[in-house]
């Protein structure tokens, strides 16, 4: 069974994101280039838009600040150092010719690191992590809004406020705001599992938390981690020609998510309850940032926690590391109706980002985030309906010039460009309706064609070399892209290619098209590199449905090698009283719950704990069935034909090369 082993290694590892990184030596001179002259005259244009912005957000991100953390490094009980403070401390300084001052300005105000007090009784740990972790002071404890990605990161803010509060309170409570791990993936350093089973702790988030919290990075989630290493840039040095951060925060602390699962959900807006004496309106918001998320109000306190739904910037209305398309329209109406629920909130927070004081702040920054949304949405099917293809939207400019001059509605994480698009492909879907596009050849034999057609290899990177020395550095990125395709060992196209993506990352106002841009000229330079670091947590498998466990190891089948092979396997879940039909056919492996077969190749009956250890620990079947944890009745070949047939995903597979 070390195939089902590594099943578990692989799917936990695309259950989380990635999180820190061993970078190996490359095999290429890494060292950055400077800002060009276009690059220079295109960050310097952008000084006078951030002049305009509002000052007060250096006065909020700091405001209340009480205590920082002493030790500068947070490690894991192994040693390994999970956070350092001092890693972003070059954002202190001006901002340099290979930075967007708008983003440079952004990470700034992340960079405010400590303990805060938001409002009497709400306090916030800012700045360790890519979120934040809120605390509120019941009558007997402490209610834990959010814990950051990881339970190290956690526990050392959690110690920094009790130490700094003078408080011996514990824990009564964990509010789970949404489905992304950064939100509750350090829940084991703030509660222990065994307080929340014998009801000491409750654990409350909205409806379907955890059926999205595992499912949404598992069956496509090998890709998915790879591609989240550029979009945070994870294999970067932190500094004013490599990483800024992410936007949202500042980068993900270097350990393992851990799950424990909710105690109680809330289902709709209206819904109250008071825990330890605090009182709690909540408001649905799913589908907007996250598929199942919620804000809440403590009316006593007249203060708002707005989740993920409004932060300080543009958010994703598609994520580049890769998801579901988000409602941009849906998400704008929650805005709206938050509004009208709570217009006597006296102070906002949010999971991100620092809080916004005063109704009528809050009245005008939520305004501004409705109308980000809506606006994104509007627009995008506007254009659409005159006929403007999805790439043609990528290229829109056109923002409302309220929106333009709020730093909270720029694109510091989504963007405008990306953004649009992802509401076209709500809609509309990838296909712009020219028939031209509907069967294009794969990108490397396609890229062969271009550079035959361009002239050569030669012709080719004497145009790119050209356009780079005119500024152009999209149009070289898009050109030379085809000779790198064509040919990746070319060395002159892969450095000129490097040096074009290099030139875009250090102008983008987004801090994540700039890691990405920066991650692609890396590994062109040098290629992938290794990633390490901590092991994956199996909470996320013990989490899963035994559905989605099928579906993923499904999905994982050689489809070629299992042409032609059936397989009947009855699986009977003792302790959780469930029946389980696992059929090959036509390279597909069915999974049916409660489906009884007439002759199946094997019967096999265990609980839901060894199959887990089957999984997690790499027991072997026969040692299981000698420990009596598992009855086979019948031949187990065909479920062992199954396990053989089972592809390794690559976790590093090309991406700027073919």
């Amino acid at each position: 069974m070390r195939q089902a082993q590594r099943i578990a290694t692989s799917l936990l590892g695309a259950a989380l994101l990635a999180a820190g990184c061993a970078s190996a030596p490359g095999s290429a001179d890494l060292t950055p280039k400077p800002a060009t002259p276009a690059t220079v005259n295109a960050n310097q244009a952008m000084r006078p838009v951030v002049a305009a912005f509002d000052k007060r957000d250096f006065d909020d991100a700091t405001r209340g600040k009480l205590a920082e953390l002493n030790d500068p490094l947070v490690k894991a009980a192994d040693g390994r150092i999970v956070w350092d403070t001092r890693k972003f401390d070059f954002l202190k300084g001006e901002t340099p010719v290979t930075a967007n001052p708008s983003l440079w300005r952004q990470q700034q105000l992340n960079h405010a690191q400590g303990l805060f007090k938001v409002a009497d009784g709400i306090y916030q740990i800012r700045g360790y992590d890519i979120a934040g972790m809120t605390l509120v002071e019941g009558q007997t404890g402490w209610i834990v809004i959010d814990t950051m990605l990881t339970a190290p990161m956690a526990r050392a803010g959690f110690k920094l406020a009790m130490d700094t509060l003078k408080s011996a309170k514990p824990v009564v409570a964990v509010i789970y705001t949404h489905s992304h791990a950064d939100h509750f993936g350090g829940v084991r350093g703030v509660v222990d599992e065994a307080d929340v089973r014998s009801g000491k702790v409750k654990i409350i988030a909205p409806d379907a938390f955890m059926e999205h919290a595992i499912a949404e990075n598992v069956l496509a989630g090998n890709a998915m981690t790879r591609r989240a290493q550029y979009m945070y840039g994870t294999a970067l040095p932190t500094s004013g020609q490599g990483t800024l951060g992410t936007g949202l925060g500042l980068a993900l602390s270097n350990d393992s998510p851990t799950l424990i699962p909710p105690t109680q959900y809330i289902k709709k807006t209206g819904e109250e309850m008071t825990i330890d004496g605090v009182r709690i309106v909540f408001q649905m918001a799913k589908g907007s940032e996250a598929p199942s998320e919620f804000m809440f109000y403590f009316p006593d306190k007249k203060a708002l926690c707005l989740s993920e739904v409004a932060t300080k910037l543009m958010h994703n209305v598609y994520t580049i590391r890769g998801a579901q398309v988000r409602d941009a329209l849906q998400w704008s109406k929650y805005i709206n109706e938050t509004m009208d629920l709570f217009p006597d909130a006296e102070v906002a927070f949010a999971s991100h980002h620092w809080p916004t004081w005063g109704k009528d702040n809050i009245r005008a920054f939520l305004g501004n985030q409705r109308d980000t949304y809506r606006f994104l949405h509007d627009r995008a099917l506007n254009l659409a309906n005159q006929g403007r293809v999805m790439d043609e939207l990528g290229s829109e400019t056109f923002m409302p010039k309220a929106l333009a001059a709020d730093a909270a509605s720029r694109g510091y994480y989504g963007t405008l460009s990306h953004n649009l698009r992802a509401v076209y492909n709500f809609y509309l879907g990838y296909y712009d309706a020219n028939p031209a596009t509907l069967h294009r050849l794969p990108p490397a034999e396609s890229a062969k064609r271009y550079v035959a057609a361009m002239g050569g290899e030669a012709a080719a990177l004497a145009a790119g070399r050209k356009a780079f020395a005119d500024g152009d550095y999209r149009w070289v990125a898009e050109m030379v892209n085809h000779v790198v395709f064509a040919n990746p060992g070319n060395a002159e196209a892969r450095a000129l290619q490097a040096d074009a993506l290099e030139q875009l990352g250090y102008q983008a106002e987004s801090a994540t098209w700039r890691n990405a841009y920066l991650m692609g000229a890396q590994e062109l330079r040098a290629g992938p590199k290794p990633f390490g670091g901590s092991s994956a947590n199996p909470d996320t498998v013990r989490g899963m449905s035994n559905e989605l466990l099928f579906d993923f190891i499904a999905l994982r089948l050689d489809h070629t090698k299992t042409d032609g092979m059936k397989a009947a396997v009855q699986m009977v879940f003792t302790d959780v009283n469930e029946t389980w039909a696992l059929e090959l056919s036509n390279s597909v492996l069915n999974n049916t719950k409660g489906r009884v077969l007439k002759n199946p190749d094997v019967k096999i009956t265990l609980t839901r704990p060894a199959f887990l250890a089957m999984l997690l620990q790499g027991k072997k079947l026969p040692e299981l069935v000698q420990a009596g944890m598992v009855k086979i009745d019948g031949n187990p070949q065909g479920f062992g034909a199954v396990v053989a047939n089972i592809v390794e995903f690559p976790p590093l597979f090309n991406i700027v090369t073919p």
